[in-house]
Formats: C-alpha cells, structure tokens, sequence
C-alpha cells in the first residue's frame, strides 16, 4: 500500500529531484525513507542553512528544484535564513517540515508552533499536506516554484500523512511546466521597436530572470548581431561570455565600476533590460537614469520594485522578444561608432588589476582565474571579498558564479560549491570565503569529509569583517565588534581529513592550485592578506 510520504517523494522524483539536503528527526522519518526508496540520495548536513545552500547549488547544476528536509520546530527554524534567501535570490526550493497532527497540537506543546504561519512571508506558498489531496498540492508546490521567478515553497507534512496508508490515485508525472510568452501587440510594443530601430547607442543590462529563464544564447547571439554592449547583475555573469569584447561584466555593488557603467549607460539612446531584477542592486542603481530614458524592460513578471522609471514594458519571455526586435533593425546599422565600450572595458581592467605591490586579494583572484580552468564553478560568499572577485572573476557561461546577491547572507559559497560538486560531478568548483564566513560554516567541512568530493575553498584571512569595517570607519564611528583572532585553518581542514595550506605569495598559489586540481578530497588555500586590503579596491 501507498503512503502519503511515497506520493510526496514519487512527485518530486517525476520533477527531477535526485537529491535532497537535511538533519533528520523523529517526525520525518518516513518522508527520507520514501524519498530514498523513491531513487533519491539523501544528504546529511551539519545545519539546515547549509543544506538549503547545498541544494541550491545542485539546482544550478541540474535545473531540478532543490529539496530541504526540516523537522518539527528547530530544523524549521534553523532553516528560515536560506529560505528568505531562496525567496529574493529567486531559487526554486522545495522545504518540506514534519509537524505532529493537529489533533495531537491542541493538547501537546513541546517545540510545536505554526510553521506555516512563520514561513508565509518568504515563500511563494505555504501548503498543509493532507491525505486524498496529496497529487494535487505536489502538482501544485512545484508549478509555483519554478513558475514566473522561481522561489521556496512550504510543504508542513503531518506525522500520519506522511505514515499513512492511503489508496488516492496519483500521477508519476510531473505534469505543469511554466510557458514561455511573447509579447502582447500594444503601444508599448510599438515604442520598444521605434526606440531600437533607430538607436545609435543600444545597451543591454541582464539578470537573474535572464539566467532563469536560460536566455543566454538568445542574448549572446542578440548582442553579437547589433553589437550591443552587455552589463549584468552578478548572477547574470556569464550571459555574455566575459572573454567577449561586448561583456562589461557584473555590476551592482562596486562605486568603483558604477563610475565607469552609469554614465555610460546614460549616453545610450535605447536601453534594454533583459531580465533585470534590480533586487541584487545598492543605491547607486536607485534611479540610475532620468524618468524620461529610453528604456524597455522586459520581464517575466510585473515588477513592482520602483527602483526605476521605464519607457514600455514587456511581458514576456526575453527570446521571442530579441526575435521581434531585431527584425525592426537593420543588422549593417552601426552600434556605438565612437567605440566607447571598449574604452569603458579598458577601463574597467585597469581598475581591478592586480595589486601593484605584488600581492593582496585581488592577485589572488587573478591567479586563481589564470589557474582554473575555463569551466570552474565559483561561488562567493557576502563580504568585502565578494565585490571584488565578481568584478575580476570572468565566466564563459551562465551559472558559472554562484553567491547570495538579493539576500547578501554570510555562510552560502561553501555549500553552494559542496552541492553544485556533488549533483554535477564534473565542473571543478571553487567557494570564495572570508574567515569570518567560513567560521559560520565549519561543521560543513565534516560533510565534505564524508561525501569525499573535490571542493577547493579560498579564504581570506584578515582577522576583521572587512566590508563593515571600512563603511564603520566611513561613517567616523569607533572600531567596535568587527575584529577578531586568527584561525588556523589548514589545521582545521587536516583535522577535518581534508588539506589545509598558508599561501602568502602569487607562486605558491599556483603550485597549490594545481595540487588542489589533483586532489580527490578538499582543499583549503588560506589566503593571508593585510586589513584594511580592500580599500580602495572597488
């Protein structure tokens, strides 16, 4: 006979699943045995965020929504920050929780409380899974996730449903897939094609919808054909092969880059937005152009962030639009005859080149992008750290730079690597970490351990949170509670059952790279650089 958990995990199966990240507890019990009887490897993680990051990673390497597994009470609560991540970081993550039965929660109090009403505000849904119901809410969560911008669904799983026998019938197919659209014929139409058509200086800035929605060789080719320059978010890293002569790369939070990006964008006389959510953006994106500009967003959705003004809006999917656009221009119409970015791409080289002394984060991550190879997956954690590589690190390929861009949470680039490792299997990988983000996350080197993946970990060991303390001493506050000790974590790592080295030099980092290419388990390259070696680096 068929229980409630089978149908729950033979749902996610037919949707792709293959893996799902958790801690287990009594009340999920038989949720990880359905799911493992159901062809599903579930993981054992250290905490509940990590687990949520690690199945984001696998996402990213497979397209399957991710799966989290919680129990009652502290596992849901433990997991709340990767789900709010999940939320504007728009990843599509199935959290399913146990709980007891309701009956039993009238009368019987211990680590009870309403999940759903806790996890409402940052998912797309919240259900309540119930016996004969069980096809149509799993059809339901997984349409939600992926539809539009994916995010978090909430499936609270009662004891009894997930044990109970039930005869419901069930499809073992995932039936509901999210259609691409094209644009509706409107005014709004009629101005996006009028403003292209004649445009000496087209720009596309792209993001996470574009990534989403895997647009990235309608873009590329798009680009390529007008010779439009692309700007992206730091999750739209890639959409554009960054080697390109048309890439100007990631943007968003660097004033440094900002200073080169914003004013070229306000000379052009047709912006599009592809894809652009401008969540992943600081201030120096509120209003970044006139009310008036020439800008056409299209979007999978309505976009109701009032971040910036727009010309006409478009919703729809981003080919069927490049499509419809690009047979209003003439293909010999010249795009940006002063060449200006490529002059802003020069530009933008030499203001994150490599330390001239010799040595600080941005060597490291020069060498380590000369050192591996073009199909690396890299993710970065939030800090200083992160702002920098995003600007130097260079991806061939969408998805090929992983981090908390809306959110900006501590404690993600590790799993992310561990997960995108493990579901991939091929893709080296490598997780960008400060000291203090890779404290968070410790115990996750344990999982490593036992998942024996090759996972290379680069963390930059300054003692200090260096992005809050350059905006403390900014703003002329006191240095107060952004310092701290230093850990030795090579030794860590060996103890650990990984390899753990100090690398204070350009050369020794690329001896230890190739070795760390080499290894079958972990690595950690412990970075040592200067406090204060930020400043004025982006």
């Amino acid at each position: 006979m068929t229980t409630g958990a089978d149908i729950i995990a033979g749902k996610l199966y037919a949707a792709g699943c293959r893996h799902a990240f958790g801690i287990p507890g009594g009340e999920v019990l038989a949720l990880m045995q359905s799911l493992d009887q159901a062809g599903m490897n579930f993981v054992l993680v250290k905490h509940e965020n990590a687990g949520g990051f690690m199945a984001e990673g696998g996402w990213h390497a497979d397209g399957a929504p991710g799966v989290l597994l919680a129990t009652i009470g502290p596992g849901a609560a433990n997991a709340i920050n990767v789900i709010a991540n999940a939320w504007q970081d728009r990843v599509p993550l199935v959290f399913l929780t146990g709980c007891v039965d309701q009956g039993e929660a009238e009368s019987y109090t211990h680590q009870v409380f309403d999940h759903q009403q806790l996890l409402r505000p940052i998912v797309k849904a919240s259900f309540s899974a119930r016996l004969g119901a069980l096809d149509v809410v799993m059809e339901k969560a997984l349409a939600i996730a992926l539809d539009g911008q994916p995010g978090p669904v909430h499936i609270d799983v009662p004891i009894k449903v997930a044990e109970g026998e039930t005869d419901e019938a069930w499809s073992k197919t995932f039936r509901s897939f999210p259609v691409a659209t094209a644009p509706a014929r409107g005014s709004d139409l009629e101005t996006a094609l009028a403003l292209f058509a004649k445009a000496e200086r087209p720009i596309a800035i792209a993001g996470v919808d574009a990534v989403n929605e895997g647009a990235s060789e309608a873009i590329s080719a798009f680009c390529k054909k007008f010779g439009i320059p692309l700007v992206t978010s730091y999750k739209g890293k890639g959409l554009l092969d960054e080697n390109h002569p048309l890439a100007l790369g990631g943007a968003g939070l660097s004033p440094k880059a900002d200073g080169h990006l914003l004013p070229l964008i306000n000379k052009s006389d047709c912006i599009l937005l592809l894809g652009y959510d401008p969540i992943e953006m600081r201030i120096n994106w509120r209003n970044p152009w006139d009310a008036d500009a020439p800008v056409v967003d299209v979007t999978p959705v309505l976009r109701t962030h009032g971040m910036h003004g727009v010309s006409a809006t478009l919703r729809s999917a981003i080919a069927p639009v490049l499509d419809i656009l690009s047979e209003a221009r003439d293909v010999n119409h010249a795009s940006w005859q002063d060449k200006e970015p490529e002059t802003v791409r020069r530009d933008l080289d030499e203001a994150f080149a490599p330390e001239g002394e010799g040595w600080g984060p941005g060597t490291v991550f020069h060498t380590l992008r000369k050192a591996m190879p073009a199909n690396t997956v890299a993710t970065a954690d939030s800090g200083a750290h992160r702002i920098l590589v995003s600007q130097i690190w260079r991806c061939p390929q969408a998805r090929q730079m992983l981090q908390s861009s809306a959110l900006c949470t501590m404690g993600c680039a590790v799993p992310l690597a561990m997960g995108h490792r493990l579901v991939d299997g091929e893709a080296p990988v490598i997780a960008f970490v400060g000291d203090a983000g890779l404290e968070m996350c410790l115990g996750e080197l344990s999982t490593l351990r036992d998942l024996k993946i090759p996972v290379i970990i680069c963390v930059l060991v300054d003692t200090s949170l260096a992005l809050i303390e350059l905006k403390q001493r900014g703003s002329q506050r006191p240095n107060v509670g952004v310092d701290f000790g230093e850990t030795d974590f090579p030794a860590v790592a060996r103890a650990y059952g990984g390899h753990g080295v100090w690398i204070d030099n350009a050369d020794d980092l690329k001896q230890e790279t190739q070795a760390a290419l080499d290894r079958n388990g972990f690595t950690v390259l412990a970075c040592r650089i200067s406090r204060r070696a930020y400043d004025g680096a982006f």
